[in-house]
């Protein structure tokens, strides 16, 4: 991206990363509350990259990655090479074998990033653009389509009846995600069919919650982040990055201390499904940055984190301000509910008359322990200026310069 698209180059760009990395940077508040969840998760060699003095940091300590800063000084030399060949990849693969796994050096060096053509579907006079699978972003598009055949202006925007048809709309929508999205095969023109949202939106009895669609194996994970921008000639980038699981599998490289991901739990052992774990693959994916266009402009770049919520806190993001009128910032800060595996996952938001209506008509309902997800949002308003948007649910923030 940086060769194709970018003006400054990776040395410029990587610069306050890499001070960052061999300064520190103070541990934020939700950065520690994170931590101290998943910080039992890390094993061997990432205890000594991740811990202070072998315990959790806490808000506020300093936490240092000379490791990583020199990695990224590599990139920045050397481009994708610096950590795809070389040292940093020998740390990587010698550290990866010793643990038992039958990685390569060719692996790594056999790594490439594609360009695809986004996916897109309209709502209400706006446009929903995704990334085409092997991405889940199709499920977004699929759950505005199935939520069309519904009168979601009239409902209270934190009430019940929202709640419970974007409940329904949701299981339906992730049944089929987990049915036909692939790198191979991706039965898109089934996913993105007005014929199969109709059905789908048939089957939501407005009273009464149904039993799950299919078991929705994607647990609910956090570990990502999101970033977007626009820059002062109008171009967008709408960035979204995730390891997974808390820290990823738990491990990191000898030498350099490289966190390994687990981005292959997203992978099925289902024999014959087009989503099997396979060498050469790349697994089903929850990330899904995404942006709004509207009579073909860009007006909004945004992300909702979050794993498996991310598309339904795309859908929920977009009818809060095309049905309900809400600013990008009051779509972000509203109230959140999700379900998923573990059942009908609300925030404090609601109330708990919501809360009890929901639990009569069938849901599981339970208060999540922590917020669900996190979004950023950047508006491209008709006169071309920029109007950012911060989940209070993170430490992120929106920035003008």
């Amino acid at each position: 991206l940086s060769a194709d698209w970018g003006k400054l180059g990776l040395d410029h760009v990587l610069a306050p990363a890499i001070r960052y990395a061999d300064e520190g940077v103070p541990v934020a508040p939700r950065v520690a509350f994170d931590w101290a969840e998943d910080g039992p998760a890390l094993m061997g060699d990432a205890r000594k990259f991740y811990l202070l003095d072998g315990q959790i940091p806490r808000a506020g300590q300093i936490f240092r990655a000379h490791g990583q800063a020199e990695v990224l000084r590599r990139i920045a030399r050397q481009g994708r090479s610096g950590f795809y060949e070389g040292e940093v990849a020998e740390d990587m693969v010698a550290s990866l074998q010793a643990l038992g796994g039958s990685h390569t050096l060719d692996d790594f060096a056999a790594t490439s990033c594609t360009y695809t053509d986004p996916i897109s579907g309209p709502y209400k006079g706006i446009e929903l653009v995704e990334h085409p699978p092997n991405g889940q972003g199709a499920t977004a598009i699929l759950m505005l389509n199935i939520l069309k055949h519904f009168d979601l202006a009239a409902m209270d925007p934190f009430g019940t009846q929202r709640a419970h048809i974007e409940a329904e709309a949701t299981k339906l929508a992730y049944d089929a995600r987990n049915r036909f999205i692939a790198e191979s095969a991706p039965r898109l023109d089934h996913m993105l069919s007005d014929e199969t949202a109709a059905k789908l939106a048939a089957l939501i009895d407005p009273k009464r919650a149904m039993a799950q669609a299919a078991p929705l194996t994607e647990a609910v994970h956090k570990d990502t982040i999101y970033i977007t921008v626009v820059d002062r000639d109008r171009m967008a980038v709408s960035l979204i990055y995730s390891i997974f699981w808390g820290f990823g599998s738990g491990l990191a490289s000898a030498k350099f201390g490289i966190n390994f991901q687990n981005r292959g739990a997203g992978f099925t052992l289902e024999e014959g499904h087009p989503n099997e774990a396979g060498g050469g693959k790349r697994p089903m994916h929850t990330i899904i940055p995404g942006m709004l266009k509207k009579d073909g402009r860009v007006i909004m770049p945004f992300g909702v984190m979050g794993g498996a919520y991310q598309p339904c806190g795309h859908a929920r993001f977009v009818t809060n301000m095309v049905d309900y009128g809400l600013e990008a910032q009051d779509a972000i800060d509203a109230p959140r509910c999700f379900s998923g595996t573990e059942g009908m996952m609300v925030e404090t938001g609601y109330s708990p008359q919501v809360r009890a209506e929901l639990a009569q008509m069938g849901h599981q309902v339970a208060i999540s322990p922590e917020p669900i997800g996190g979004a950023q949002s950047i508006l491209i308003d008709d006169g071309g200026i920029l109007i950012g948007a911060s989940d209070p649910r993170k430490d992120g923030c929106a920035l003008g310069y």
